[in-house]
């Protein structure tokens, strides 16, 4: 018995230590590729929302004594997508669904093949007793230039006077029965053509907040749905006060 144990070969004490080093060497690689390969998917879908998010869930947005519950994937800027109170609120909605971001949408939030369908909502305190229709008659009319001319959908629109501070803006005006008109000031020129939504409006809104929206110039032939679908969507996301 101790011949046959003698006849068999020493174990390389050197050579066993190389082999486990290779082996935990062989293993970590796997697990680097394995976590690299987890985080590029990842990093990935990082990058191609491009900031944007297509969660769908609502996050509470306290804006003077209003909140407003706006689904993430409305919410324009990704660093205000948090709960609690904050000086004002920007969204951005596809028309005509009025949804927020989704991957399956994601040319139009990007503009691609120029694509104009995107609208822009701001909710901010009230600064103001009279909202843009209100301001119509005590502000203007002194400063827009008479007559105006025929523009789609029953509305008339004015250029401003040289002297009255709107720079490259017309006003479209329509009247609505037994109601203030439809006020909107577009931008023309090469800024309108620079622009993704050009023409603007502002709206009360409960009882202390302002709604402003933009929208592109195209849809005033279709100003009467837009208004009642902007402030009916935009009334959805108020909630109770503090």
């Amino acid at each position: 018995m101790t011949q046959a144990f003698a006849d068999e070969p020493e174990v390389d004490p050197v050579g066993s230590r190389f082999m486990t080093r290779v082996f935990v060497a062989c293993a970590a690689l796997a697990l680097l590729s394995l976590a690299l390969s987890l985080a590029g998917r990842w990093f990935g879908s990082a990058i191609s929302l491009a900031g944007y998010t297509d969660d769908p869930n609502p996050i509470e947005v306290v804006v003077g004594d209003s909140v407003i519950a706006a689904p993430a994937n409305m919410i324009r800027f990704e660093r205000a997508r948090r709960s609690g109170p904050a000086p004002r609120l920007d969204l951005y909605l596809r028309w005509p669904t009025l949804e927020g971001y989704t991957r399956e949408t994601r040319d139009d939030f990007n503009n691609v093949g120029g694509r104009r369908n995107i609208l822009f909502l701001g909710f901010e305190e009230k600064m103001m007793a009279r909202d843009m229709s209100g301001r119509f008659e005590p502000i203007y009319r002194s400063l827009i230039v008479q007559p105006g001319r025929p523009g789609p959908a029953g509305l008339t629109i004015y250029d401003f006077a040289a002297k009255s501070g709107y720079l490259n803006e017309t006003l479209a005006v329509a009247d609505r029965d037994g109601r203030a008109p439809f006020v909107a000031r577009c931008l023309e020129g090469s800024s309108a053509g620079e622009s993704l939504a050009p023409c603007e409006r502002d709206v009360a809104l409960g009882d202390d907040l302002s709604l402003t929206y933009r929208f592109p110039r195209e849809l005033l032939a279709d100003w009467r749905f837009l208004d009642a679908a902007v402030t009916a969507r935009a009334t959805e996301m108020l909630r109770a006060g503090r």
